[in-house]
């Protein structure tokens, strides 16, 4: 059995999408035989490359929210958040262009690492609120999984970028407007961060078929 997950590093809730899956896949019988593939997807494809921005600035302006709003709006994120095991610090976050971080993520699926690689950057990003959006910073938090020399040059040389791409284009084909968004053997999708127990029905629905 095959699952497409389309995801965006700074979307908070498919960190937490990614641990109800888990969550509901270790009660599948069938676990050992799942192939689980990161898909590239992007909130915000229009962000600078080349500079970031006060992630609350940006919320207030796209949402048209309050400073009120939003601090309660990651108040009730963290929370959520932390009922699935996972630290989130929200407050001073800063948001960008994630294409980058999705080639390393392509990279380390060449590798058979891309749920390590993944992983990093999700806990980088709303744990211990690093950058994800600038080479240094990413090729520093690509040496926990991968070779920095190679993430270094592959980001040089945009070796992924048309594997990105491909990856945004196929979410567009499927009608995904928002992640994360679950394909279970290209005939299941579940979309949005569900309880772990509509993935276990989907999973099972999916092995019966």
């Amino acid at each position: 059995m095959r699952v497409d997950v389309w995801s965006d590093i700074v979307c908070p809730w498919c960190y937490v999408g990614k641990r109800r899956f888990e969550r509901a896949l270790a009660q599948f019988d069938g676990r050992a035989d799942v192939q689980i593939v990161h898909h590239s997807f992007q909130l915000n494809p229009a962000a600078p490359h080349d500079q970031t921005s006060n992630r609350r600035e940006m919320l207030m302006r796209k949402y048209r929210l309050t400073p009120a709003q939003v601090e309660e709006m990651d108040a009730r994120m963290t929370q959520t958040a932390a009922a699935e095991g996972l630290e989130y610090h929200l407050e001073g976050t800063v948001t960008g262009n994630t294409f980058d971080a999705h080639q390393l993520v392509h990279l380390a699926r060449d590798g058979g690492r891309q749920d390590t690689m993944i992983e990093r950057l999700y806990r980088a990003y709303f744990t211990e609120q690093r950058s994800i959006f600038d080479e240094t910073s990413l090729v520093e938090l690509a040496s926990e999984a991968l070779d920095p020399d190679d993430a270094r040059v592959a980001l040089r040389e945009r070796r992924y970028a048309d594997a990105v791409q491909s990856d945004l284009d196929a979410a567009r084909r499927l009608g995904a407007t928002g992640v994360p968004f679950f394909v279970i053997d290209e005939h299941y999708g579940v979309s949005g961060a569900q309880a772990p127990e509509v993935f276990l029905d989907m999973l099972r629905q999916a092995a019966q078929r």
